[in-house]
């Protein structure tokens, strides 16, 4: 999904200023947009742009400052990007105003000629002037008891302290004219208008499982609402904090004898509310109420070590979380470094799903987590430990890592210190470039900012289904499309074959738009489009040009909100414009211009997500709406024709979590029914978060459409759907969970999944096949048979001061999963029909091979023989392979490829191999029998004269096989060493004379 490439880059850590001492970068903080970030010292912060990397403010604290408040530890932004909160060692919070100016830029370029002009272009996101920051500081705050963590919010600033044990929020300041101002009159003053403090304990925290602990660390999701708490006793916690009216106590004991009901409790709070809006007395006031569920407990590690008080710590204790509000998923890091992944906690009460992430080496002393962020479309976390980092997919797959260099390197010369262990990080808008903060170095070059590239999969960006039918990969000025469909099938399984076709984006369109919001590929591979900021541009294949706006006006003045697909040499997009929001048709052929749109289509909401089968548009709204359009070409035009739409409220709870959509229509539909009808009679698959969800329409007995929602798995990052799949593959549909490929062969046929009359519900659809695969998937290359994927790789040599990031294609045969799936259901005239349609690939015998071996080896030791039974997939096996030409072929390959104790069980069942022998000699099949004999050898079947092995040379030398000849040679000398066996062979055939 996300993968590093090329080289970091290495960001000079200290502007150059004079009398600065440079002091090493302890922490980095992004703003909210993720434009500027800050970098941090003990005694000073820099305000940087990620595009370009430039300082654009410095701001150093005096001694005086330093002595009498702290040293800075950590910096935070308010959510409106307004103000930076420094805390202090000392327990303070020094507040700094963030100033904005578009009047001024603080760097200004040099004068150039219009020649040298066009040879220094802007960079991805350079074009628009850089804006001019200034910081200056409001005021300090002093915190007594020791702050913990700091966690600023839109109306206030949350923190937590050690003594007394608490969580307390103050609000921000704000200026406020008063009557008697010792400034004198007229004069505006900051004011503080009150707090709130919370002490931890058993009366207003009872789902604490230790009441008598701090909370170390806060981590706020704006999205969710909700937030963790990481404790002092290693656990972590999914916290929300509810406000509610406060209920006088005469109202209370109302609700009692009214048996306490939830619509009694509702008319008493809403009764409050109303008197607290009408009323300044101090009576009526909000109830702030915690709510938490424990999420990472560690009370059975504590058990053990005879410590279930927490007052020393654990390898196991939780110092680190992150929240991803996208699929709905907490990450927990500890101190010995491990991490694990919950989801949300259940209202119905039910423990959320943890799953541990195992890092792919066995060298994993990466000492504990010191930072983790996920990105913003949630595919990947990205963790950096004191000794190392990594990048994580969702579902659990570790795409890169770093524990150390594992290559030589000088180690005076080497400046990639990242390598070696990580403070802090984040990713940058677009997620194509991770911000890494190095362990400062003693030495000359300490250069502790990194920016490390990435590519990720289009995927991230809109799940369409050509999206998933092609390995697309998107970077930060350019798109990868996978070209090794259209080569041989050798080139495509040979991972040094450089199959990956480099399509860079128009700078002039980039330097204003970064980043890239939205890549699409149409069906055929040919077409590319992109939209960034705004706007749009479209590539082809065949003439190798990019189409772009000509009008600069035009191209800002709407933005794709919602994706972009190809019907054909067609784009279509949704746009917001003009505070209005369309779905608009572009044509390849024509020149992108507002005039040239083929077709407006004005929607009611935002769209959230499109998709295209075949020519039917699905376009799902905000408003939890989901319309059918078919796209109609005309004479002259192609437009688009509404046929129904549906609402989906209790269905999907917050509709821009779905990520990925498509649908299956009967196959009696298709022929016969009218369009307008599609909406109601088709299966509708929904991505929603990690959640593989089908929707299943049925009428009840007031012909009312009714959908079953069911879910087939969870944690899926992606999926695709294959309608027109080969054999059985057709309406087979295939996820991926981080670890393997899912594969319902009959997910989305209606006709084949019955109604269970006793609960009126669909009955469950398994997993018909689960590839497990040690790379990351990006495609099914249907026609030939392969899992296309890819995985890093990171080299270092000692004489380059940097490590370089590349990226290796792997392939993986998906045929004999598929094959065994029906021989285990003696199945074998549907899996000798799937085969047949491969029997022309060059590697199809190999396939074969492989089928053979995982049914051998699955199969347990027999130390005595037994009956078979009707359970042997072995037989069914055999009984399959019969039905081609490669039969012999395989048997003895992969005979050859198994441990002698299985052979016996192998030849019991597939025949004695001396028939074997001569079915190959009657069949001219010289090489395969040559194969056989080696079988023979070992089970002493061999007879002493070595007629078998001397008849076979005959033949090889009668076909001038000498190569053949070569290889029989060498069997015969080397079963027997006194040579006799080799000239008595070379005597009767004649070869040549002794």
């Amino acid at each position: 999904m996300y993968f590093p490439t090329a080289t970091a880059r290495k960001l000079s850590a200290h502007p150059s200023l004079p009398h600065a001492l440079p002091h090493p970068t302890i922490a980095l903080s992004p703003s909210p947009r993720k434009s500027l970030f800050v970098a941090l010292t003990k005694d000073s912060l820099s305000v940087w742009r990620v595009r370009p990397f430039v300082v654009l403010a410095y701001l150093s604290r005096t001694s005086t400052s330093l002595l009498e408040h702290g040293e800075n530890k950590m910096a935070s932004w308010s959510p409106d990007g307004n103000r930076i909160v420094i805390e202090t060692v000392d327990s303070h919070l020094v507040l700094v105003v963030v100033e904005y100016s578009s009047a001024s830029t603080p760097y200004r370029a040099s004068r150039l000629s219009a020649a040298a002009q066009r040879q220094f272009l802007p960079g991805p996101g350079e074009g628009p002037p850089i804006q001019s920051v200034s910081l200056q500081f409001e005021g300090v705050v002093r915190i007594d008891g020791g702050i913990l963590s700091v966690s600023p919010r839109s109306n206030h600033i949350l923190f937590s302290t050690k003594s007394p044990p608490a969580v307390q929020r103050i609000p921000w300041p704000s200026n406020q004219e008063e009557d008697e101002d010792e400034d004198g009159p007229g004069v505006k003053r900051k004011k503080w208008l009150g707090h709130d403090t919370w002490v931890l304990n058993d009366l207003d925290f009872p789902w604490l499982r230790t009441p008598n602990v701090t909370v170390n660390s806060i981590t706020y999701s704006r999205i969710t609402g909700a937030e963790t708490w990481v404790t002092s006793d290693g656990r972590a916690y999914f916290v929300h904090l509810s406000e509610n009216a406060h209920p006088s106590l005469s109202d209370l004991t109302s609700i009692a004898n009214t048996n306490g009901s939830e619509k009694s409790l509702e008319q008493v709070a809403s009764s409050h509310v109303d008197e607290a809006k009408s009323s300044d007395s101090v009576t009526n006031h909000q109830i702030l109420h915690w709510d938490g569920t424990c999420i990472h407990d560690v009370s059975q590690n504590r058990e053990e070590e005879g410590n279930t008080a927490g007052t020393c710590t654990l390898p196991s204790d939780a110092v680190r979380s992150a929240i991803n509000a996208k699929f709905s998923l907490v990450a927990i890091g500890t101190r010995r470094g491990t991490l694990e992944i919950t989801n949300f906690p259940s209202h119905a009460g039910v423990p959320p799903r943890t799953e541990s992430l195992l890092l792919p080496t066995s060298y994993n002393r990466t000492g504990p987590v010191h930072c983790m962020e996920w990105s913003s479309d949630g595919y990947v976390l990205a963790v950096g430990w004191e000794a190392g980092w990594a990048v994580w997919s969702v579902g659990g797959r570790c795409l890169a890592w770093a524990i150390g260099v594992d290559h030589e390197i000088d180690g005076s010369r080497f400046h990639d210190l990242f390598m070696h262990g990580v403070m802090d990080l984040f990713w940058i808008p677009g997620n194509c470039e991770l911000v890494v903060l190095a362990n400062p170095v003693p030495i000359e070059d300490n250069s502790q900012l990194f920016a490390i590239p990435f590519a990720k999969s289009a995927v991230t960006g809109q799940h369409t289904p050509d999206n998933t039918r092609y390995a697309f990969l998107q970077m930060d000025d350019r798109v990868l499309v996978y070209r090794g469909a259209d080569q041989p099938d050798m080139s495509v399984i040979n991972p040094e074959s450089d199959v990956w076709q480099h399509i860079k984006i128009p700078l002039s369109y980039l330097a204003d738009n970064w980043p890239i919001r939205y890549a699409s590929i149409s069906n055929d591979g040919r077409l590319v489009a992109v939209a960034g900021r705004r706007g749009l541009v479209h590539y082809s294949a065949a003439s190798g040009r990019w189409k772009v706006f000509n009008d600069h006006v035009q191209e800002q003045a709407f933005a794709v909100k919602g994706g972009l697909i190809w019907f054909h040499h067609v784009l279509i997009a949704a746009v917001d414009a003009s505070k209005s929001y369309q779905v608009r048709l572009y044509s390849r052929d024509l020149e992108l211009t507002n005039q040239s749109v083929l077709h407006r289509e004005v929607l009611k909401s935002p769209v959230v997500l499109l998709s295209l089968v075949d020519n039917s548009l699905l376009v799902y709204t905000a408003d939890n709406t989901l319309s059918h359009y078919l796209v109609i070409p005309t004479s002259d035009s192609i437009k688009l024709h509404l046929c129904g739409s549906i609402s989906f409220d209790g269905v999907v709870a917050v509709p821009s979590v779905v990520r990925g959509m498509s649908w299956m229509i009967p196959t009696v539909q298709k022929q016969l029914g009218d369009p307008v009808d599609d909406l109601v009679v088709a299966t509708i698959l929904l991505l929603v978060g990690g959640k593989l969800v089908l929707l299943r329409p049925r009428k009840s007995g007031t012909q009312e459409v009714k959908y079953d929602m069911q879910i087939l798995a969870d944690r899926i990052e992606f999926c695709w759907i294959h309608l027109r799949g080969i054999g059985t593959l057709e309406n087979s549909l295939w996820g991926y969970d981080g670890q393997g490929i899912r594969l319902w062969l009959d997910a989305l046929t209606i006709e084949a999944v019955a109604v269970d009359p006793q609960s009126d519900t669909y009955e469950s659809v398994q997993e018909s096949v689960n590839i497990p695969l040690n790379f990351y998937p990006l495609s099914v290359l249907m026609d030939k048979g392969i899992i296309i994927g890819v995985e890093h790789e990171a080299a270092a040599r000692y004489s380059l001061p940097f490590v370089m990031f590349r990226i290796i294609t792997s392939t993986h045969l998906f045929l004999h999963h598929v094959l065994r799936f029906h021989l285990g259901r003696s199945q074998v005239r549907e899996a000798v029909a799937f085969a047949s349609h491969y029997q022309n690939l060059v590697f199809f015998s190999h396939a074969l091979e492989v089928l053979l071996h995982t049914v051998i080896e699955s199969e347990t030791d027999q130390t005595e023989p037994q009956p078979p039974t009707s359970d042997d997939l072995l037989p069914v096996t055999v009984e399959f392979l019969d039905h081609f030409d490669a039969a012999l072929e395989v048997v003895v390959g992969c005979a050859r490829k198994t441990e002698m104790a299985r052979w016996r069980r192998l030849f019991d069942i597939v025949g004695n191999p001396k028939a074997l022998f001569e079915t190959c000699l009657s069949a001219n099949l010289l090489t395969t029998a040559g194969s056989y004999l080696l079988v023979l050898h070992n089970l002493e079947q061999l007879d002493e004269g070595n007629d078998d092995a001397i008849r076979l040379l005959r033949r090889a030398a009668e076909v001038e096989d000498w190569a053949l000849c070569r290889e029989l040679l060498r069997f015969l000398r080397s079963i027997d060493t006194s040579g006799h066996a080799l000239r008595n062979a070379l005597s009767r055939v004649e070869i040549l004379s002794v």
